[in-house]
């Protein structure tokens, strides 16, 4: 019999030191809900070997969606100086050219979509879960997302388009960019005892060093 227990909080806090227990966060967006692909997303991660260890649906507020988005000090700042290199090195005028008021409009339109409907938010644990999920999920923008990743295949969305519309890209899914954001981002969202930590027949497969008891 499996044995389930919940994690401790102490054992949210700490660093897993096995590549296999590495964690990442994961939300579908609210066009990914709407459009029924909760299934086809989950199923992707699933068969790559990624382990769900916490899942649940909401409705965001604009308090935990701007609170996600500026856990790192450095992002606003960060992320104003991108969108304006990107807007110059495709000839067009950034609407302003202040990195901090970029980001603010961003913020906004980043709010109105995440609280624009039911959310689903998850944790995946597994080898590399971060570049994973990330390599499954394809690069931000649809458009220019590979054939085979979940953006690349479900939508057709563009940068020219949200420039045209003065809205933020919608693109189903928001993957962690590194082990140390997927940490700061699980603790936004989820408590302690919402982890589950349980353990998995294909783990024997995925993570077992000699493969024993195949031939039990």
């Amino acid at each position: 019999m499996v044995r389930v227990k919940k994690t401790s909080d102490a054992d949210i806090l700490k660093p897993n030191p096995h590549p296999s227990r590495e964690r990442t966060l994961v939300l579908i967006k609210p066009d990914g809900v709407q459009r029924s692909l909760v299934g086809e997303i989950i199923r992707r991660y699933e068969r790559a070997g990624l382990k769900l260890i916490a899942l649940k649906m909401l409705v965001p507020t604009k308090e935990q969606i701007e609170g996600h988005y500026t856990l790192d000090p450095q992002w606003r700042r960060v992320t104003g100086e991108k969108t304006i290199k990107s807007y110059l090195d495709k000839g067009i005028e950034p609407p302003t050219k202040d990195p901090l008021e970029v980001t603010k409009i961003l913020l906004e339109r980043l709010a109105r979509y995440m609280t624009s409907g039911p959310i689903i938010a998850a944790i995946w644990q597994g080898a590399h879960a971060v570049a994973i999920v990330r390599k499954l999920t394809g690069s931000t923008e649809p458009l220019t997302s590979d054939v085979g990743t979940i953006r690349g295949d479900f939508v057709l969305d563009s940068y020219q388009m949200t420039d045209a519309d003065g809205r933020c890209i919608r693109n189903l899914v928001h993957a962690s960019g590194s082990p140390a954001e997927a940490e700061q981002e699980i603790v936004h969202w989820f408590s302690p005892a919402e982890l589950i930590n349980y353990r998995l027949i294909a783990e024997q497969i995925l993570y077992d060093v000699n493969l024993d008891g195949m031939l039990e």
